[in-house]
Parts: C-alpha cells; structure tokens; sequence
C-alpha cells in the first residue's frame, strides 16, 4: 500500500509540473547557458519587418554566451512592466517599427530607465514610436528616409568608446544608411558618416550614425547600422553592438 501512495504522489508531482510548463508564457525565449547579467532583446514591429531580426537574436544570443550574460528575446509587450524589467541591466530594441508599447507599458519603460536602467537601440529603433517624445530623445532622432543599400564609409570620431574601440577609422562597409530628423543634441557622437562616399545622404557634412548619451536616470546607446542579414555575422559590427551594449549595461569597460 506503501508502495502505491509514493506512486501517486510521484504521478500528481509530475502532473502539476506539467501544467506549469503549459501555462507558461512562450513568447520568452531565454538562453540557458549564461550565467551573471541579464538584458532582454525586444523585437516587435508595426510596421515593416527586417528579414535580419532572426539573425540579429541568433547573434545576440551568441554575444551573450560568449560573455556570461544571460539574453531574453522577446516580442510581447506585455513584459514591459515593473517586475519583469526590473531584471535586466538593459533592454536591446532590435530592428523594432512604429507603435510597439501602449501608454501603460511606455510609463513602466520610463520608470525602468529613470531607475539606472539602460537601452541600446539597433538600426529601425529610431523608426519607432514617433509619438512619444521621451523614447524620441532617448534613441536620439528619428528615421526620415533612406537611399538603396549600398557601401559607404563610417568615420569614427569616438575611439576610445566600447561601441568604436578598435574600428577603423575610416570603416568601409554596406548597410542601409538612415537620414535623420529630430536629433537629439544632447548625444555623444560616436561615428559619422562620409555623405561624399555614397548617394543619398540627406544630413550634411556631421551625418551622426551612432551615439550614446546619459539620459533621464539611465544610459542609451543608438547605432544606424543594422539593416541586412549579413551585418550579424560581420565580427566588426558584432564588435559595435555588443560594446554599446555593455555600455547600456553599465559596463563601460568591457
């Protein structure tokens, strides 16, 4: 009799397990194999998709292995509350577009940067929430337009920050290349790019196309650079993102 009172309740321990797992939320994707800090990788769009956000997590995922930092990727909105960012050092917004927060989830952002929490926008995060002045000065502009994908050169005017150190100076590379309105002229620049080295270029000789700033309570990194497939697997860029990350997380020298 014993015997078959442990087996039931060996039975209802893994019942209960599994109901758990099935209520989960799935939507949260986390990777198992870091082990200190914590950032979360956002990814919802509203409006046009990149063919690279796949990429863009998967190499995210990689950078974060490769420096003990545990990667959430997600694209519910849903855990822009209190208790879900007080987790994180950062928030990524990868490749997001137009209204992605509704004004409850835009209030819990604020309050997480104005608390030391830090952001790092890639490439379409300035092509996102254009009516909400606060995220408009903490990315730092505003998408305007684009010409065609094409090679150009970024001038790096920043060598000594985490995001530049060790680029070029002069980095020639193909992308998508962003005109900008708005622009926050409260940011640090950290690289330019040369308009007389491609065609399209609509903000003049100082075209800022990546920065970083202290701004409210916490830390914002923005970079440009981001739009193709092959950008996650270029080491240099890799290089670009991951250190404005640590720079958004607060970890300035690594």
């Amino acid at each position: 009799m014993k015997v078959n009172i442990r087996l039931y309740l060996l039975l209802l321990l893994v019942a209960v397990s599994f109901q758990a797992c099935e209520q989960a939320d799935s939507s949260l994707v986390s990777d198992p194999e870091a082990e200190t800090s914590r950032i979360l990788v956002f990814s919802k769009t509203a409006g046009f998709r990149h063919a690279s956000i796949p990429a863009g997590k998967a190499a995210i995922l990689k950078l974060g292995r490769e420096h003990q930092v545990k990667v959430d990727t997600t694209e519910n909105a849903a855990y822009f509350v209190a208790d879900s960012l007080q987790q994180y050092q950062a928030v990524v917004f990868l490749n997001t577009t137009l209204d992605v927060l509704n004004a409850e989830q835009q209030t819990a952002f604020e309050n997480y940067i104005r608390k030391g929490g830090g952001f790092a926008g890639i490439h379409s995060a300035s092509d996102t929430e254009y009516d909400w002045p606060w995220y408009t000065k903490l990315v730092g502009a505003q998408f305007e337009s684009h010409p065609k994908v094409q090679q150009a050169v970024v001038t790096v005017v920043d060598k000594d920050h985490p995001a530049t150190k060790g680029l070029p100076a002069r980095w020639e590379r193909t992308d998508e290349w962003y005109n900008f309105k708005s622009l926050n002229p409260d940011v640090q620049v950290l690289a330019r790019l040369d308009e007389s080295a491609y065609e399209g270029g609509k903000n003049g000789e100082h075209h800022p196309i990546a920065w970083f700033q202290a701004y409210d309570g916490g830390r914002a990194f923005y970079t440009g650079l981001g739009h193709t497939v092959e950008s996650y697997s270029e080491p240099a860029f890799l290089q670009h993102i991951w250190g404005g990350i640590a720079y958004a997380m607060g970890k300035a020298g690594e």
